[in-house]
Formats: structure tokens, C-alpha cells, sequence
């Protein structure tokens, strides 16, 4: 089926495939006029990445939203790339299993576009990123040829690992057709401890000290700015003290151990010098929150930040002078950063992100991405993505072998474009 569309990207049509058969033949036919193909699934992170030039057809892989097998004892699942992230997850809580990935705007988004822009949640320090929990994959690449990597049961997935090269490639390489996942029981407690450091060297030093926690949390969640200030889970730390900062573990597991981990925590935070932390029993609606923060409300800038843990509080306290409102989630012990500003900064990108932000967090041979930036002023591949040139032509090469002629997602993404 093919329409028009009012999509923000450059499309003349949409055409929408129900079948992998029908996906290559729209690749093999924009192959041969070299017409540029934008894959769409949930179109919630559009805005990510450089703005499109190049006028093309749109993917859109809604209509391939099959749940193909769950053999639910096996613990895995294989779905198609078009099902709504959200149907996955309520399909998988009847056998009272999941897929330890919050996503953000998970009604619409679906599981191709999670895979694609490789989103990770708070769980990532105890259960893994998203790519570890993917064991199969299907794809159609820029030739038109359906491939496949991996496998339908875990003891069988064998070869190229393209499961990994796949997830987090923005459709660039491939567009993904379908996904097995292999999946873990929903814990039966799960609560989030809390405690709200005076300062950012406080939450630092706190941070070390959690490395060598007789708990283990499957999250560790270092929330700071105006945005948490009025947190309503946050509200009894607000109230005794002020709550400028606050530092959140995630534990899961059995009744016993949860309680266990949470008397553990709180005994070291106690040693620490941390008199005051809460439980927060209601673990989802904050996760949701943290999940959503980037897209919460209109920002002018934000930024995601992949470095060194032990640098996280620093690069903090450098995004508070360029703006003394930005708001920040970061995933501290894994070492990610989003950074929500509250105005464009007066000196621009090139200065303030460029010339101050990048450079620091690639001091500590980490990168800073532009995740949004509504005005789409100065962007370039440079202060989008900054990717180092021998990582560049990397994916370069990668790019030209899957797609040679330059379709998929031309010149959004980090490689050079020829076209």
C-alpha cells in the first residue's frame, strides 16, 4: 500500500509492507533509480540525527506487527519489527515474563525502531543492553536480499553476530523485518531506595562506594535539576531536606532478598554519612519517568552523553555552567548521561557543545550526541555526533558493504555520504 505523507522528513510517498517479500522489493526497485528509503516504525525519535536532504520513500513497517512464535517455556519470543513495543510487553506479562528494557513512548514505538536507535533503560547495570537479550534477526539490506543472524533458541544461535551489528545501526545498514528475544521472569518485588546527596562530590563519592555493594541493583540513578525538584516519589526527601540531587538503586529479586538488599543499602549509605533515604514501592511510575524524561517537555537542547562513570559528576557540574536549569538523568554506574537544558545555549553549539561539552566527555574517551534540537540550528555531522575518524571510516566501509547505494537513511546518520 502506498500514500502520501505529512511526515517531517522529505518523503514523496509511504508505502507500507505486510510481507518481507514486499520490503525487498521496494529496496530492489529504490536500488535501481538510487532513491533514498527512510524506515519508519513508531516515528518517535525522528528528530534524532541530522536533518534529512535528500527527497525519498518512506518504509513504514506498521503492518508487520505479527507475533510470529512464543513457545513460552523456552523463554524466547520472535515478532515482527512492526509491533507496538507496548503489545509486546503486555503479551509477555501473561506467561509473567519480560524484556528488562523500559522504553520510552512504548505505545507507539516499535520493536525494529527500539532496535534501531538501540534504546537501553535504567535496568542496563543488572540485566544487560538491548542487544544482549536479542538472539535472532531478519533484515533486508540495501540490495535488496533478505539475511538472517542468529537463531530462534538460545543454545542454537550460531555465526555472524549481526543481532549486535544490527541494534543501535538508526537503519542504516538494514531494515530490520523481525527479532527473537530471549526473555527472563518478572522478579516478584522490585523497589527503588533512595537518598539525596548535599552535593555533586557527595554523589560522587557515594557512587565509588556502591561499586562494592553487598546489594546488587539492577539500576543505579544519579536525577539532579528543576525537573526532579517536584517529583512526587521524590517528595518525602524534598521535604525533609531539600532534594537538589538525588540518587535512586533499583533492587529486584524475591520478597527476602529485596528486603535484604534494601537493609544492606541503607546500613552503607548510613557509613557513608547518608542519614536520610526513602523506599519507593511503587518502582514503575518513576522508572517511566526516567524512561521519558528526554522527550517530557519541549527542550530547546538535549544531549546524551556515553563516558567513563567516574566522570559523570564532573561533566555535570560543566553542564551547569553552560546552564545553571539543566536537568539531568544519568544511568551513573554504566556511565550515560542525558541532559536536558532549559534554553539554546547564548554561545551556540560549536561553543558551548563542540568546543566545552565534547571535548570533555571525549577526554575521557566518551561521546556526546545531539538527541534533540527542535531549532535544527548548527547541525552538523560534527556537532550532532563527533564520532572519531577511525571510527568513521569503520562504519564507512560497513555501510557500503550492506548498502552500496547510499539509501538507507541517507546522511542522517555517522558515516560519509557519497551522494
Amino acid at each position: 500500500m502506498t500514500r502520501t505523507t505529512t511526515s517531517p522528513l522529505p518523503l514523496d510517498t509511504i508505502t507500507a509492507p505486510t510481507l518481507e517479500s514486499d520490503v525487498q522489493r521496494v529496496v530492489r526497485d529504490a536500488l535501481a533509480t538510487r532513491t533514498p528509503i527512510y524506515p519508519l516504525g513508531g516515528q518517535t525519535s525522528l528528530d534524532f540525527g541530522l536533518p534529512a536532504k535528500h527527497r525519498g520513500i518512506g518504509l513504514d513497517l506498521t503492518g508487520m506487527s505479527k507475533v510470529i512464535d512464543y513457545p513460552a517455556r523456552d523463554m524466547t519470543i520472535t515478532v515482527e519489527a512492526g509491533l507496538r513495543w507496548q503489545t509486546l510487553v503486555t503479551t509477555l506479562a501473561q506467561e509473567n515474563q519480560r524484556l528488562p528494557v523500559d522504553v520510552p513512548s512504548a505505545a507507539e514505538a516499535t520493536v525494529g525502531g527500539v532496535l534501531a536507535t538501540n534504546f537501553n533503560g535504567p535496568r542496563r547495570l543488572g540485566c544487560g543492553l538491548l542487544r544482549d537479550h536479542v538472539i535472532g534477526i531478519a533484515a533486508v539490506d540495501g540490495h535488496g536480499k533478505l539475511f538472517h543472524g542468529g537463531g530462534r533458541v538460545v543454545k542454537n544461535v550460531a555465526g555472524y553476530d549481526f543481532c549486535k551489528l544490527l541494534t543501535g545501526s538508526l537503519g542504516t545498514l538494514a531494515v530490520i523485518t523481525s527479532a527473537t528475544f530471549k526473555l527472563q521472569p518478572i522478579p516478584e518485588c522490585s523497589k527503588w531506595v533512595v537518598c539525596s546527596p548535599k552535593t555533586l562530590e557527595v554523589a560522587d563519592d557515594l557512587l565509588a562506594k556502591m561499586v562494592h555493594s553487598k546489594s546488587r541493583p539492577l539500576a543505579v540513578e544519579l536525577l539532579r535539576g528543576p525537573a526532579w525538584a517536584q517529583d512526587p516519589a521524590l517528595a518525602p526527601l524534598a521535604k525533609s531536606r531539600g532534594c537538589e540531587t538525588a540518587l535512586a538503586a533499583l533492587l529486584e529479586g524475591t520478597n527476602r532478598e529485596v528486603e535484604w538488599m534494601t537493609t544492606q543499602l541503607q546500613s552503607e549509605w548510613r557509613s557513608a554519612g547518608i542519614g536520610d533515604s526513602i523506599v519507593i514501592d511503587d518502582t514503575a511510575a518513576l522508572v517511566s519517568r526516567m524512561v521519558e524524561f528526554p522527550a517530557a517537555t519541549s527542550s530547546p537542547l538535549v544531549l546524551k552523553a556515553s563516558l567513563r562513570p567516574s566522570v559523570v559528576t564532573a561533566i555535570i557540574a560543566s553542564a551547569e555552567q553552560v546552564d545553571p536549569q539543566v536537568s539531568v538523568v544519568s544511568h551513573a554506574q554504566s556511565g550515560i548521561l542525558v541532559l536536558r537544558f532549559s534554553e539554546f545555549p547564548s554561545s551556540g553549539i560549536s561553543r558551548a557543545v563542540v568546543g566545552r561539552l565534547q571535548a570533555e566527555v571525549a577526554a575521557s574517551v566518551g561521546s556526546l550526541v545531539v538527541l534533540s534540537n527542535p531549532s535544527q540550528s548548527e547541525m552538523t555531522q560534527r556537532s550532532v555526533f563527533a564520532i572519531p575518524q577511525p571510527v568513521l571510516a569503520i562504519s564507512t566501509a560497513i555501510k557500503r558493504e550492506f548498502d552500496p547505494g547510499d539509501l538507507l537513511n541517507r546522511g542522517r546518520f555517522i558515516f560519509r555520504s557519497e551522494s
